[in-house]
């Protein structure tokens, strides 16, 4: 693997690019601005956003047809699926190259649309945002909530240790462009999410999430103020 700090070095004479920058919808268009003006013509551009509109992403490019979503699952080393996804006018030749990439890098692509969440997320997140509620509710506890979803439902992570993993900031920032787009209050954030984003409990990347960290990821404790 070479690096570069140049973005003009990086990307010359490369077939595809992947911008993988924090899920802001700024920052992501800055990027592809300055990919679009220092990539080969031929070149294609592909963005691993989780949630936002790749039909905004192509339209601050001269090159629409050859914007797409290439949404990894984490962890990557694990995860096999790849979510490709295509904007307004990504075109079928470029969609079924970036299947074809995929499928080289030993990963099971799966074509989806450009709606917000696409197909990972609008099924994921109101999920993570229901546990939420439902320990916001005081329902039941962090370690309970998790317990049943990983006993009751064979999900191998519970949800809200799973939040934690992903960052309560990146599913804060998932469910706000889900609500924006759809218009609909069942993707509105819970109250304590935005509390706990605000406050910088963001999970494992700052160390106590709903659960705390301190130990390391692996001796995970629930977090003081969960503890009934």
């Amino acid at each position: 693997i070479t690096t570069y700090t140049d973005i003009k070095e990086g990307v010359k004479g490369v077939d595809l690019v992947v911008e993988a920058a924090t899920e802001n919808i700024d920052l992501k268009l800055k990027i592809f601005k300055q990919l679009d003006e220092v990539c080969d013509i031929s070149t294609l551009l592909a963005t691993n956003t989780s949630s936002i509109s790749i039909t905004k992403i192509a339209a601050v490019t001269n090159r629409p047809t050859q914007v797409i979503g290439m949404h990894f699952m984490n962890p990557v080393p694990v995860m096999k699926l790849v979510e490709v996804i295509r904007g307004y006018a990504t075109s079928d030749k470029v969609t079924e190259r970036v299947m074809e990439m995929s499928r080289t890098l030993g990963k099971s692509p799966v074509e989806v649309n450009d709606y917000p969440g696409f197909v990972a997320n609008r099924i994921l997140m109101p999920m993570i945002n229901e546990s939420i509620e439902t320990l916001f509710q005081g329902v039941a506890g962090v370690e309970e909530i998790d317990t049943v979803m990983m006993l009751g439902m064979a999900h191998p992570m519970g949800p809200l240790h799973l939040a934690d993993f992903i960052g309560l900031d990146v599913c804060l920032s998932i469910l706000e462009v889900m609500h924006e787009g759809f218009g609909n209050p069942k993707y509105a954030p819970n109250p304590l999410l935005v509390n706990m984003v605000t406050a910088g409990k963001l999970g494992i990347k700052s160390g106590e999430g709903f659960y705390n960290y301190s130990e390391g990821p692996r001796n995970k404790k629930v977090a003081e103020q969960f503890v009934k």
